[in-house]
């Protein structure tokens, strides 16, 4: 990653507001706040703290980092909102992360990405070895993986890998795989395919609230 690169990353897909800031893999600040609610209002204070705590500003930021779940459905959504905010805002690229890869970041391959949601749940993954092309296309976000994270129960998982444990906390592997993702891309610049998907929400399961059972108003003509 460039020395340059200055990434924000944050997550608001759990019981927590999570953010980072790295530069050029290098961490400079982070911090993990359990809540289990109020991300929505807590988030952007959160961010400006942690930015004002490095001495950087918002125009100095060179990438948004996200994660993008699988998780509680507000709280991505909220945070995927603010990535995609802050991008158009600042003109600068978003990168969204699945909390499976930031389980894996960094971490000894063949592994098991396993985090926990409620109860006996999780979200698992399998990351096979990674060779020196393969490792090339996991920081660019098209490593081409068998199969995306799924829903399980940690006792009815099947055979698979060790379960690994990544060597960061959740924002930081998100701001650090942003970065990587970021100037992978830079690097393909002259080449057609070189963007940056925006982030979106990644959800296993339908939102816990139900819709409404009202009919819908009547619009009149």
């Amino acid at each position: 990653m460039p020395d340059r690169l200055r990434v924000l990353g944050f997550d608001t897909s759990a019981a927590h507001c999570a953010a980072a800031v790295v530069c050029g893999g290098r961490v400079l600040a982070q911090r993990i706040e359990p809540m289990a609610r109020g991300q929505a209002e807590r988030l952007f204070p959160l961010l400006a703290e942690l930015l004002a705590e490095v001495g950087l500003g918002w125009s100095d930021l060179d990438a948004i980092g996200v994660g993008e779940g699988p998780g509680n459905f507000t709280g991505i959504r909220i945070s995927v909102a603010a990535a995609r905010g802050l991008a158009l805002s600042l003109g600068i690229p978003a990168v969204g992360v699945t909390v499976s890869e930031a389980a894996a970041c960094d971490a000894p391959r063949p592994c098991r990405a396993i985090v926990a949601l409620r109860g006996d749940e999780v979200v698992w993954q399998d990351f096979p070895a990674l060779r020196a092309d393969t490792q090339a296309a996991f920081d660019a976000g098209q490593e081409g993986l068998p199969a995306g994270p799924a829903l399980g129960r940690r006792e009815a998982l099947p055979s698979g890998p060790a379960p690994c444990c990544s060597p960061h906390s959740l924002p930081v592997a998100i701001a650090l795989l942003a970065g990587r993702r970021v100037a992978a891309i830079a690097e393909r610049a002259a080449s057609a395919d070189a963007e940056i998907a925006r982030p979106a929400p990644l959800y296993l399961r339908p939102a816990d609230a139900a819709p409404p059972r009202d009919p819908p108003p009547v619009i009149l003509p």
